[in-house]
């Protein structure tokens, strides 16, 4: 479907498993050379194994890991073409905003949008030398819609709170940091955009959805069902190609018509 993308080096950060590792099997099937970074060493290494690229333990919240690990990729892979920010990270509890704990507000911030920041930190310099490039960071419909409203998943998964305050500004922060730095690279050469996904169907929501939340949290969807990693990969492929090589600083709302702005 996006032949220019065959022979790219593209690099996942969350790789090792849910909507990093369906992203980079997406991109192998392309014909690109895929490293996954992520915490988890067997889970990364049963993943490259599979889509035939490399897997890198890193901290994604550690600026120097981070550079370890893109220096490894380009020795082993090249240049990197493509790099998708997925890793997300942090420990809070739902519940009103003053419970919330200055340690759990830092750890979910440091693990979205501070993480997120530092890989692009680490990635860009190389993209803009090389005058080109293409960086797809990861959001979520809570960065766009509370999720303590009617409608925005709290609710349907019984938590009436929500997602913690923090996920939620950490990933509206995300979409303004895409802008932001889309805007400064863009003469660079290298184009930043972002996805913003709904309920997606992983490995985790298999663990703690019931079957009646599964199916009321789907009804909140308009199209009226949970989504799939295929469906952000499909976004994330998108906004990587040459046929997006005219969108910059977007966030595409994957996420079943949950959020429409």
């Amino acid at each position: 479907m996006y032949p220019e993308l065959s022979g790219t080096v593209v690099v996942v950060t969350g790789g090792s498993r849910g909507i990093g590792a369906g992203t980079a099997r997406a991109f192998a099937a392309e014909g690109a050379r895929v490293a996954v970074i992520g915490r988890d060493g067997a889970a990364l290494d049963g993943v490259a194994a599979e889509i035939g690229g490399i897997g890198v333990v890193a901290d994604v919240t550690d600026l120097a890991a981070i550079e370890a690990a893109r220096g490894r990729i380009e020795d082993g892979l090249g240049p990197v073409g493509v790099l998708c920010a997925f890793a997300g990270g942090g420990i809070a509890r739902p519940g009103p905003t003053a419970a919330m704990s200055e340690e759990e507000w830092r750890s979910v911030v440091d693990g979205n949008l501070t993480a997120t920041f530092l890989t692009l930190k680490a990635f860009l310099p190389g993209m803009q030398e090389r005058r080109a490039g293409a960086v797809v960071t990861m959001s979520s419909s809570a960065g766009r819609l509370p999720t303590n409203l009617p409608g925005g998943g709290g609710r349907e998964l019984g938590n009436p709170w929500g997602a913690p305050v923090a996920y939620e500004a950490a990933k509206a922060g995300v979409q303004a940091l895409t802008r932001h730095v889309a805007a400064e690279v863009g003469a660079d050469g290298v184009r930043v955009n972002c996805v913003a996904p709904g309920t997606i169907r992983t490995e985790r929501t298999d663990r703690y959805m019931s079957p009646e939340v599964r199916e009321a949290v789907a009804a909140s969807h308009p199209i009226g069902r949970i989504g799939e990693t295929r469906d952000v990969a499909g976004a994330a492929l998108f906004l990587a190609s040459a046929q997006a090589g005219w969108l910059t600083g977007l966030t595409v709302d994957v996420a079943g018509g949950r959020v429409m702005l």
